[in-house]
């Protein structure tokens, strides 16, 4: 029997819809959307009809739509270009202190080709510090980038009122929405965002694809170098079969969205209650404003690399890396102040829009017993 998932935010299957949407791509569409012949022409309606797909779950245009390689280059090409693009108005780029490495790691190159970054703090349940992000704003403010949903905690950022803070002012404004996208409503026009990154394999879609949204007239600069591809902004020839299966992802996921969401809030909740009943745990995170499969648990007492070595059984994540007789607690976890006792012992569980209520039930049985024999 193969051990159970719970570990969607790290990754998620192939879905079937998907996986045949992609099909012809390998049997027959083989084609180069640029070349303009007959096989060309094939390829490139695969692509534009994946842009429009694309564009609809985001409620956004097909034209604001250009595909990468994942939420990590679209990122990259986000921050590096606006910040680049608008270097001649000013220097500063405002994000938060939780943000994926993806983000957090751009903006530390920044630093050093002389750009200037704040990291606003977050509170104990994960949320953005508003009022200390709008005294960061400065005359030389260019760029702010926050996460639309944390990818340890889930815990959903007050993107829209980030907005509302500076529209009129000229600043450009970005969210990373590879965790939200297909598991809650990402709304373009309602998030207020100029730029907003998408990441394939975390809504059922292959690794290796992505998209960036880029509102139009907003400045930014190439990330690839070449020829005129994705409108001028990502040269290379189009990854045809999986930009595919990213547009059918993402149909798949507008469609079924509100029913989704209620299933992986089911078993999330049943997780948590069925945890909570008989062992010393801590939420991480905020317990509304939080993505609806997410579950960041600190069990007390308990070195988390340990617990899930001992699951043989479940398939989880660690909140905490465990070096010898040193634990490294996450930087997500260390900004919002989790105690020590339960930051060392925290695990986040991920469901998916598959998992079942015996998937649940049995995974609370796993961790309950294992809880118990490490005890002893």
């Amino acid at each position: 029997m193969k051990p159970i998932y719970l570990d969607y935010n790290a990754t998620t299957p192939i879905d079937p819809a998907v996986a045949k949407a992609m099909r012809p791509c390998l049997d027959e569409i083989f084609g180069n959307p640029s070349s303009t012949h007959w096989y060309g022409l094939r390829a490139k309606e695969v692509v534009e009809a994946a842009r429009t797909q694309v564009a609809a779950l985001l409620n956004g245009h097909a034209e604001e739509i250009i595909f990468t390689s994942g939420g990590t280059e679209s990122n990259n090409h986000a921050i590096k270009g606006a910040a680049f693009a608008n270097r001649d108005r000013g220097n500063h780029i405002i994000t938060s202190a939780i943000e994926h490495p993806a983000v957090s790691e751009v903006c530390r190159y920044l630093e050093g080709h002389g750009f200037r970054v704040t990291y606003v703090p977050v509170d104990i349940r994960g949320l953005v510090d508003l009022k200390a992000l709008e005294e960061a704003i400065t005359g030389e403010t260019i760029l702010i980038t926050v996460m639309h949903a944390n990818n340890e905690v889930g815990t959903i950022q007050p993107i829209e009122e980030i907005a509302a803070l500076i529209r009129g002012r000229g600043i450009t404004l970005h969210t990373d929405a590879a965790q939200s996208a297909g598991k809650v409503p990402v709304d373009v026009k309602a998030l207020g965002v100029d730029l907003l990154s998408l990441a394939g394999h975390k809504l059922y879609a292959p690794k290796g694809i992505g998209a960036l949204y880029i509102r139009e007239g907003t400045r930014l600069e190439k990330f690839m170098h070449g020829a005129g591809h994705e409108k001028n902004l990502r040269a290379g020839t189009e990854n045809v079969l999986e930009i595919a299966g990213l547009g059918k992802a993402c149909e798949l996921a507008k469609e079924d969205l509100e029913e989704n969401m209620a299933r992986m809030g089911q078993t999330r909740d049943r997780l948590y209650e069925g945890l909570r009943k008989g062992l010393d745990i801590r939420l991480n995170g905020h317990p509304e404003k939080r993505l609806p499969n997410t579950l960041s648990i600190g069990f007390r007492g308990v070195d988390a690399g340990i617990l899930l070595g001992e699951m043989k059984d479940l398939a989880a994540s660690v909140g905490a890396a465990c070096h010898g007789a040193s634990v490294e607690i996450s930087k997500v976890l260390k900004a919002m102040a989790v105690p020590m006792e339960y930051a060392r012992g925290t695990v986040r569980f991920s469901t998916g829009k598959s998992t079942t209520i015996e998937e649940i039930d049995r995974a609370v049985e796993i961790v309950d017993s294992t809880m118990r024999r490490l005890k002893k």
